[in-house]
């Protein structure tokens, strides 16, 4: 029986292979492919469940209860920027944010269940999920009857800001509400020698930003966790003229769901009046993302007790503000989201982000005991 160990070289080849090939959200067909055919050379089972990308694989006998793993594959409009022999080959796409080095982990921990396959209490369900960065490749699986028979739900990220090595989950929230807004301001083109003939929607814009940034300290209290950012502006093409048009763009994240249903509305009350000021229109276009992710206080601290087991330094993390589309998953069942330390010098979704390999057959084989003791845990209580 090989050791995940022996399967080191076989699994970092796998992950250079998915980076030099990376695809968006929704269009991982190649990547689809490659996943069904290593698992398949493993004769490990893939689910026909229909789905346009994205493979989910099972472990077990069939009989007792059965859990889930889910890693995420696809990757980022973005160009790398590394010097790695294994750089992106796509241009303009990029694994920015190490949806290859989740993958790689899982399959690791799927080769090392299939080993132990006829001694599992119970089954273990392998999600490899398309489109995570837009936040609909989790409701995709959901529908797909991915979830069905599943009794609890683990998945995990690297952490660029964790040294190889150490662990990171809390009990509760740990990733955020994820909102975008738009906001299209309507003034009145004029010539730029004379804006008293127009209205001038830069203006308005720029009053709007301002304003906007007193929302998560005057507007809230202290104690919540209210990020407002604006992202993106557009208005205008020449040097000369005022546009009569702005837009803007931006995120809100928050981690109360009270305060999250509130923010459109004082969002929405602010652009209003600021636009009439100066006799302008404003119309705010909110898009809501993943919900909050909220760990079950029970299976946090199961897996920081399975990692402790495994020789991580565990950390009890506060509360991140990013986004995760795993927090679907957790509306429907038990569960936990982890962070594994990756050491990458540029944070996630940078064009130099660079996560250490070195991650990859730890995590696989905490993933993998994960898996084993949370069946036996489950059969012990059944």
């Amino acid at each position: 029986m090989k050791t995940l160990d022996d399967l080191t070289d076989k699994l970092v080849l796998w992950r250079r292979e998915l980076h030099q090939y990376p695809e968006l959200s929704n269009q991982e067909f190649q990547t689809t492919q490659k996943i069904a055919q290593w698992l398949g050379d493993a004769h490990i089972r893939i689910l026909p469940l229909g789905l346009k990308t994205g493979v989910v694989a099972e472990i077990g006998t069939g009989a007792g209860p059965t859990i889930a793993l889910r890693a995420d594959i696809d990757a980022l409009p973005i160009q790398e920027q590394s010097d790695q022999p294994f750089s992106s080959r796509n241009d303009g796409v990029m694994h920015a944010c190490g949806h290859d080095i989740h993958t790689s982990i899982m399959l690791g921990a799927a080769l090392a269940l299939k080993q132990r396959e006829s001694t599992l209490a119970g089954n273990v369900r392998i999600l490899f999920q398309p489109a995570e960065e837009t936040f609909n490749g989790a409701r995709q699986l959901i529908d797909a009857g991915a979830l069905e028979g599943v009794s609890v739900i683990f998945g995990g990220h690297n952490a660029p800001d964790l040294p190889v090595g150490e662990f990171g989950t809390r009990s509760g929230p740990l990733h955020a509400n994820v909102d975008r807004f738009e906001i299209l301001i309507n003034g009145k083109g004029a010539h730029a020698a004379r804006p008293e003939q127009g209205v001038d929607s830069i203006v308005v814009a720029a009053h709007i930003i301002t304003a906007l940034q007193t929302l998560p300290s005057r507007a809230f209290s202290a104690l919540e966790s209210v990020v407002l950012s604006v992202t993106r502006i557009t208005g205008g093409n020449t040097w000369n003229v005022l546009p009569q048009q702005v837009e803007l763009e931006g995120t809100v994240r928050t981690h109360n769901t009270d305060i999250r249903a509130q923010v459109p509305e004082k969002i929405g009350r602010l652009i209003e009046h600021i636009a009439a000021g100066f006799g302008a229109q404003a119309e705010l276009r909110w898009h809501a993302g993943p919900p909050v992710l909220v760990n079950s206080a029970e299976w946090a601290d199961f897996t920081k007790e399975i990692a402790a087991k495994e020789g991580y330094r565990v950390h009890d993390q506060p509360p991140q503000m990013g986004g995760e589309d795993f927090a679907f998953y957790l509306h429907h069942l038990p569960g936990a989201f982890v962070n594994i330390g990756s050491a990458s010098a540029f944070g996630l979704h940078h064009p130099q982000f660079d996560p250490s390999e070195a991650l990859i057959t730890p995590a696989a084989r905490y993933f993998s005991r994960l898996a084993q003791e949370t069946l036996r845990k489950l059969t012990r209580e059944q």
